[in-house]
């Protein structure tokens, strides 16, 4: 008889599973939740929208609770959620109530990006999948009529002078790289990026660093093994200059496409020295923008999405993105 055991292809990785005639199991996701027209703790409005058919791109925009008058613009937030790249969505719970608190608390419109994710949709392409949101949303700039092809919450409530991008964990990685291409190449109608947040981001490298695992226990981490699962090609391996900032051949940092950064990083997540030492490495690049870290000291990596409550720590963390998406 022929076994019925499906032999995996890829072993070790908690969140998901990946077997030899392709088959992938998500095993660690918050479920999908609808839109909603004013969420009942916090009044934002959401809904979903398609930025492009081939690729598929689609994404969640969010509006604060404002009035019938309102004549004043927002900033805006173009928002990529975490997940190493292959778990997660913009439609899930955990990213839906953390941006109905953030919208809320920062009065901000917000577009969250619905890439596709590996292994079935290997990197780049989720790099690729979120610059042509950024671009779509920088379309809106122009003062022509709506053509059915925009959306009339940013046409109407957006300030495209005051354009940001950020993102968690994996997202945090996506919000860096187009911050360097922003640097590098124009968006739609002149519009430029003010600044980015990257909270809890993923970088990572060949050779550990302050206190991260060393020797074999290093090569053992989720962090080491995921990029060859979401990126087998990648030149220069996990010392790629998007996943490591300071890997060979990597562009300056003094080219980040933003006048402003904010790095989130938590005390006890395993990648907290890497977002310390990038933005060491921002500020030794020459870059002429503002750098800032916020620490959560007693915190883990992206406890911000997993808490069902508002936590003090939580607020504390709002807050601080509130006052930078100004």
């Amino acid at each position: 008889m022929a076994s019925i055991t499906k032999e995996l292809a890829f072993k070790g990785f908690p969140f998901i599973r990946i077997y030899q005639d392709g088959k992938v199991e998500r095993l660690i996701e918050s479920p999908h939740v609808p839109p909603s027209n004013q969420d009942p703790e916090t009044g934002v409005s959401s809904k979903d929208i398609t930025i492009s058919h081939n690729p598929s791109i689609s994404a969640r925009l969010y509006l604060p609770n404002l009035p019938q008058n309102q004549t004043q613009k927002l900033p805006i937030l173009v928002y990529f959620h975490g997940g190493a790249f292959c778990i997660e969505s913009a439609f899930s719970l955990h990213a839906h109530c953390f941006l109905n608190r953030l919208v809320s608390e920062a009065q901000v419109a917000a577009v969250s990006v619905e890439y596709r994710l590996a292994p079935e949709n290997p990197l780049p392409l989720a790099y690729e999948d979120s610059w042509a949101a950024l671009q779509w949303v920088a379309s809106h700039s122009n003062n022509q009529e709506l053509d059915g092809k925009k959306d009339p919450w940013l046409a109407k409530f957006g300030d495209f002078d005051r354009l940001y991008i950020g993102g968690d964990s994996a997202g945090g990685n996506i919000a860096h790289n187009l911050a360097m291409k922003a640097g590098l190449e124009s968006l739609c109608g002149g519009v430029r990026v003010l600044g980015a947040f990257l909270s809890h981001p993923y970088f990572w490298g060949s050779k550990p660093i302050r206190s991260e695992p060393k020797g074999e226990d290093f090569e053992k981490t989720l962090e080491y093994k995921a990029w060859d699962v979401v990126y087998p090609s990648a030149p220069g391996g996990i010392d790629n200059p998007m996943v490591n900032p300071a890997g060979e051949g990597a562009p300056s940092l003094a080219g980040l496409g933003c006048s402003k950064l904010l790095m989130c990083v938590a005390g006890k997540d395993q990648l907290r020295d890497r977002g310390v030492w990038y933005c060491d490495l921002v500020r030794e690049s020459g870059w002429k923008g503002e750098v800032e870290l916020f620490e959560v000291e007693e915190e883990e990596h992206c406890f911000h999405l997993v808490s069902e409550t508002e936590t003090e720590n939580v607020k504390k963390l709002l807050k601080r993105l509130a006052s930078f998406l100004v």
